[in-house]
C-alpha cells in the first residue's frame, strides 16, 4: 500500500510538471516591440524601415544571445498590454520606474540616459551652471548648491515641459514654488513655444535634445545646465519582458553587460545621440 502511495505522488508530480515543460521556451525566436517613432532611439527611415539607436543595439545583442528577434512597430500606449498579452516578448526603450515594475520585468539597463535644460541662444535665462557635465540629483552634497543656483536663475520663469513625463515631475518638485510650468502633449508643440517666446525654457531627454539639436531651424537653441540623473528622472533604460521570464533576463542581462564592457553601447549611442549612454553595473 505504501508503495502505491509513493508511486501515485511521483506520477501527479510528473503530471504536474509535464505542461511546464512542454511549455518551457529555448528563445531561439525573440518578437521584439518598438515604437519607431522617437528619435534618435527608434524611427522610421525614408524606405520605411525601423532605423535608431534601439535598432542597432537590439540587433547587436540578438547576435550576441544567438537569437533570432522579429522587430515588430506599435503604438507606445499598446506595448505593455501588447507585451503581457504575448504580442511581443520584449519592449524596447523602457525608462525603470516603481509603477512599470508593478506590471513587468527589466533588464539590466542598457542606457544611462540624461535630462537637461533646453534655451534659446541669449534668450530671458542666462546660461545655467554645469553645461555639458553629468550631475546625479542623488548626490545631494554635490547636488544641491547646483540646483540652489538653478532656481535663482529660472525664477519668474516659465518652463515647458512634456506631461505625465519624470521630467515634468522634477520640475515641479524642484522649481514648483519658483517657476511656472507649463505642460504640453509632445516636446514639438513645446519646442514651438520656447522658439516663440511664449516660454523661457525646457526640460527634456538630453538625447532627445541633441537629436533636435541637429535639426534645420533650431540654431537658435542650445543645451544648458547639468546633463542630470536621480530623483524621480526614469533615465535608466531597459528592455521589458513579462514577470518570470528569467531565462530570457539572463540572455540578455548577460549580451547587454558584453556590450557595455567592449564599447558597443557607447560607440552605437554616440553615433546616434553624441552622448555616451553605457550605463554602469555593481562590481558583483
Amino acid at each position: 500500500m505504501k508503495n502505491r502511495k509513493v508511486l501515485a505522488a511521483v506520477f501527479g508530480a510528473i503530471a504536474f510538471l509535464a505542461p511546464l515543460t512542454a511549455g518551457a521556451k529555448d528563445w531561439t525566436h525573440v518578437k521584439v516591440g518598438i515604437e519607431g517613432a522617437f528619435p534618435p532611439w527608434n524611427l522610421m527611415d525614408s524606405s520605411g524601415k525601423l532605423a535608431g539607436f534601439d535598432v542597432d543595439l537590439i540587433n547587436d545583442l540578438c547576435k550576441r544571445g544567438k537569437v533570432d528577434c522579429e522587430l515588430i512597430a506599435g503604438e507606445w500606449n499598446a506595448m505593455i498590454p501588447s507585451l503581457n498579452a504575448g504580442k511581443f516578448d520584449l519592449v524596447m526603450t523602457l525608462g525603470i520606474n516603481e509603477k512599470r515594475k508593478q506590471v513587468v520585468d527589466f533588464t539590466v539597463p542598457y542606457a544611462s540616459g540624461v535630462a537637461s535644460f533646453l534655451l534659446v541662444k541669449d534668450g530671458p535665462v542666462s546660461p545655467l551652471p554645469m553645461t555639458g557635465e553629468r550631475l546625479n540629483l542623488n548626490d545631494k552634497a554635490k547636488a544641491d548648491p547646483v540646483t540652489a543656483e538653478i532656481g535663482k536663475a529660472l525664477k519668474g520663469k516659465t518652463v515647458g515641459v512634456v506631461q505625465s513625463t519624470s521630467q515634468e515631475q522634477l520640475i515641479n518638485s524642484y522649481f514648483g514654488s519658483d517657476v511656472t510650468v507649463r505642460a504640453y502633449k509632445n516636446s514639438g508643440e513645446r519646442d514651438l513655444d520656447l522658439k516663440a517666446g511664449r516660454i523661457d525654457a525646457g526640460f527634456d531627454s538630453g538625447v532627445y535634445e541633441t537629436s533636435v539639436l541637429g535639426k534645420p531651424g533650431n540654431d537658435d537653441l542650445i543645451m544648458s545646465g547639468p546633463m542630470v540623473k536621480g530623483a524621480m528622472l526614469a533615465t535608466e533604460v531597459a528592455l521589458g519582458m513579462r514577470k518570470g521570464e528569467t531565462d530570457l533576463k539572463a540572455k540578455f542581462d548577460d549580451a547587454i553587460k558584453q556590450a557595455a564592457k567592449d564599447g558597443t553601447i557607447k560607440q552605437l549611442s554616440e553615433k546616434w545621440s553624441k552622448i555616451d549612454l553605457t550605463p554602469t553595473f555593481d562590481a558583483n
